[in-house]
Formats: structure tokens, sequence, C-alpha cells
């Protein structure tokens, strides 16, 4: 499998039109791929959006001809019922063959809770993912199924419009158990860059390798899709102060725990100076910089790269990384 270089279109950050307008700008510039989240309430209220991934994908791919397109990622296990997600997925499937992707997670309360749902615990959020992918795939590659599970359950249902080949499914992760159910049911694996390094290499991909090999594949066998932060600009400045507007990523767990409403969440990363925000991201001004960075992640085994740029002008961006830092990473 060779390697691809995506572009991550912000929902939390842009409204629909302008997301499809970077996603052709990409596809011009040279990437391979636009993934996008699927968010009920975006990390910040003021100026945030939450555009339905949905309706999207099927837009962004009227407008786009070789781009793959994904969701990294979307949560089939509250908001939706998996039943619908297996739906929706198969049909965009028929409308753009070979060209779509579902990537699947967890979840976050921040998207669940404002709709009267009680958050559950990791135990039972990783459980729903793990039947929600079951019943999708079955979805996927039988008729009149009949599903009585913990959590969903179907009667005779049948999806009739469904591509030959099942859409590729991922699992996004950033823990052991559901890289491992990724290893043995995904098609491919979704995290983030800006961890400590070992994290995916003592705990991620170590679990990966041992789902995958309970069913006789490897790591070779799977997509392993990373979301890579940059900021790249030749003004160190604006580099540097881009990365503000996502500075909830650099928030700890115990920090963002429990918040499921974007004011707070916006308060919390307010507080945090530039420095701290930038921690989750390669911050350059050296397109060979960017390049010696971002290759760890490469020999480490990552075969998908999916940028996202935290500044306000996406064109921008996706003009300076097509031009400067794409052909170097293709020429390694």
């Amino acid at each position: 499998m060779g390697i691809r270089l995506g572009y991550k279109a912000s929902a939390e950050q842009f409204g629909p039109n302008d997301l499809i307008r970077f996603s052709v700008t990409a596809e011009e510039q040279g990437f391979d791929s636009v993934f996008i989240s699927d968010h009920l309430q975006p990390w910040r209220h003021d100026g945030g959006h939450a555009p339905a991934a949905l309706p999207w994908l099927g837009a962004v791919g009227a407008r786009t001809e070789r781009l793959l397109l994904g969701t990294s990622v979307l949560t089939p296990t509250f908001r939706y019922h998996p039943a619908v997600i297996a739906q929706a997925f198969a049909t965009l499937g028929l409308l753009y063959p070979e060209r779509v992707i579902l990537g699947v997670g967890s979840g976050e309360s921040l998207n669940e809770v404002a709709l009267g749902l009680e958050w559950p615990d990791g135990k039972e959020r990783f459980a729903r993912l793990k039947e929600a992918v079951t019943l999708i795939k079955k979805l996927w590659t039988e008729d009149r199924v009949t599903f009585d599970g913990t959590f969903y359950s179907t009667d005779k249902a049948t999806i009739y419009d469904k591509p030959t080949q099942p859409v590729p499914l991922y699992i996004g992760a950033s823990g052991p158990a559901a890289t491992r159910l990724a290893g043995r049911v995904a098609d491919g694996f979704i995290t983030t860059s800006g961890k400590a390094p070992e994290l995916y290499s003592e705990t991620l991909l170590p679990a990966l390798a041992e789902g995958a090999g309970k069913i006789g594949r490897t790591l070779s066998d799977l997509d392993l899709l990373i979301e890579m932060k940059v900021s790249f600009d030749p003004d160190a400045d604006r580099a540097l102060a881009d990365t503000a507007n996502w500075a909830a990523l650099a928030l700890s767990p115990e920090q963002k725990s429990g918040v499921e409403d974007p004011i707070e969440m916006q308060r919390l990363a307010d507080e945090l100076p530039v420095e701290k925000a930038a921690s989750r991201w390669i911050v350059s001004t050296d397109p060979d910089e960017h390049v010696e960075k971002i290759r760890r992640y490469l020999d480490l085994g990552f075969t998908h790269l999916v940028f996202h740029a935290p500044g306000e002008d996406q064109e921008r961006f996706l003009r300076l990384y097509g031009e400067h830092v794409l052909p170097r990473l293709r020429a390694l």
C-alpha cells in the first residue's frame, strides 16, 4: 500500500460551502484524500461550525473527481442507529465507487449530551462501538439481517442499494482496546499526531499488530492513517498565532473530562498561552523541517497522512503545502 497525503476539512472551524471550496483546492494541489469530522457541537462556540458530515460528503463528492472522502471520525452509536450509517455509506459508495471511507469512533460527550443522552463510561462506549461495527458490516454483506444485540437490534433488515464491494471501514482510537479491535475487524486505523512518541511505538501500534495477528493479518494489510497537526507559513509569528484557535487540543484529558458545553470548552482553551496551544502542532516556516518531523511518523509505519492546518486562510495553506511540502514527502 503506497503513501497517501490527505487534507483534514475542519468542520469545527468552517462552514460547509467553505469546506467544499477548500476540498476542490486540495484536489487541484495534489492531495489524495479529504476527511471530515462529524460533530454536533464544535470545540468553540464563538465562530464555531458543525456541518453534518453525511450530506456534506455527498456534495463534495459531486464537486471532485478523484479524492478519497471519509470521516475521521463519526460516532455510529448514539445520535445514529448503526443501520442508518450502513445505509448512508452504502449510498455514498454507489455514488462515488472506491472513493468513500467510513471512519468511526466511540465518541465524545460534547456531541451527544446536548441531545439529552446520558454519557456512559468507556467500557460501555467501547462495547457499543464493537456492536455497531458488527451490525454495519452485516448489513453491507447480508440480506434480511435479524440482529439482537445488547444495544441495537434489527428485524429482517436489508440495505437494498449497496456497492459490490463494501465501503472500507476504519476505526479511530487512542487506547489499546479499540486499537486491537481495529486490527481485528477494520480496514484501517485512525489516530492523531503530537502525542508522546511512546504512545505510538509502545502502545497503539503493538496493539494494532496484536489485533491484526488474531485473524492472520499484519500491519501492512491495514491503512494506518494519522491526522498530522501542522502549521506552515513563511511568517513565523503567523504560523504560531494560528494554533490559538485550536488550543482545546492542548487541554489535558482531566481538563476536558465532563465538559459538554462549547462555551466552557472555549473558556478553558482561551486560558492557555499560545505556546501551549502550539504544543500539539508542527510549527515551522521551513518545509524541510516539516518533512523531517513528519518522517518520524512514516518511519513508525503510518501510510496515510491527513494534514490539519489551524489557520483561517486554508487555501493559502493548501497552496503552500502543495508547492513546498508534498513534493518533498513524495520524493522520500
